[in-house]
């Protein structure tokens, strides 16, 4: 029988073993991957984030490098091997959870390694989990070449022929921009972009934010609710100078697709040869069978992490307290919070 186990060795589970470590909590940090970072490793090698280094590090440990400046997904990679090695934690990889059950307030966890028992759960599986793709992407021909975001590294992958990203947050920004450099490329997308300077007076808009209070304007306060409405900004004005040099077209929203042809909002058509799915990501949790933890809609209930099952808790969800709640910037303030409650529970 173990305190705690968490689920998940990516930044928000090594968050919450920062701070179960403080309070001495024994505990155990299952990850199904191979090796720490490896999330960030699978991503496009041009991945460069958009937050700078001073908003990128997590509990105990700061980002070497410029603060202002911006880091590469390998510089993330390097400081969480770091991290995870400074601190020592407790982790079983290749342990991927088939699922988990609650009795006697006890949690039952059955993994392809065993069976392990603990009397608390943090769920730290992130924000990225599995790949949403338009079900209409079923109906293309098998002669067009599809990716997920998730899944696309680098112009190699693409077969001859235009692209079309679908999708117009930052990550689809970023892939367009790239790919419009060696083939004819479109982005379609809901609603026009909106741009942010990444930087202003040599200090990074985030910088800025954090002056403004608006990096702690949690998720119902009316700075967090008008941030979730206005739904995703552009960091950079890279797409925006590819768009007016023409060597990015912008769509409407993909609403169908049939044989090699994608057709859009306003009902006009493309052909494609490639199409990277820049569409996001669902939490889906088949492997945990605690139903009173679902809303009628399948989502988690919790209030800032902490659920309605008594030692069932959750990090790295989307604005589960702040904007930042599953970026590096945010998982540290949640994991702090999420630990606290926890102890005092075991305290009571």
């Amino acid at each position: 029988m173990i305190d705690t186990i968490v689920i998940g060795a990516g930044q928000a589970g090594l968050a919450a073993g920062y701070y179960l470590k403080q309070c001495k909590q024994e505990f155990l940090i299952l990850d199904k991957g191979w090796e720490i970072g490896e999330s960030w490793i699978n991503r496009y090698d041009s991945l460069v984030l958009f937050t700078p280094r001073m908003y990128d590090s997590l509990p105990g440990l700061s980002l070497e490098g410029d603060q202002h400046g911006f880091p590469t997904k390998m510089e993330i990679v390097d400081y969480l091997r770091q991290y995870a090695n400074k601190y020592n934690f407790p982790i079983k990889f290749q342990t991927e959870v088939v699922s988990i059950q609650l009795e006697e307030n006890i949690f039952t966890i059955k993994t392809n390694q065993g069976i392990y028992q603990s009397r608390n759960l943090i769920i730290a599986t992130g924000a990225f989990q599995s790949p949403r793709i338009p079900s209409f992407s079923k109906k293309l021909s098998h002669h067009v070449n599809q990716l997920h975001s998730s899944h696309y590294r680098n112009p190699s992958q693409l077969i001859e022929g235009n692209v079309l990203i679908v999708g117009g947050g930052n990550s689809g920004a970023q892939i367009a921009v790239e790919l419009s450099k060696i083939t004819d490329t479109y982005l379609a997308v809901s609603q026009m972009p909106s741009y942010l300077p990444l930087v202003i007076k040599k200090k990074s808009i985030f910088w800025w934010f954090d002056q403004l209070g608006i990096l702690k304007a949690t998720s119902n306060s009316f700075i967090g609710k008008a941030i979730q409405k206005k739904g995703d900004l552009i960091f950079g004005y890279e797409l925006k100078e590819a768009i007016k040099r023409k060597e990015v077209a912008i769509k409407p929203k993909a609403i169908d697709g049939i044989d090699n042809h994608i057709t859009f909002d306003d009902q006009s058509s493309l052909k494609v040869q490639n199409i990277i799915w820049a569409t996001g990501f669902e939490a889906i949790y088949p492997w945990l069978k605690i139903k009173e933890v679902f809303n009628e809609k399948g989502a988690i209930v919790h209030n800032r992490g902490v659920t309605n099952v008594q030692g069932l808790y959750f990090i790295g969800l989307p604005w589960q307290h702040r904007r930042g709640s599953s970026l590096l910037q945010g998982v540290g303030h949640d994991a702090a919070y999420i630990v606290e409650h926890l102890k005092n529970r075991f305290m009571r």
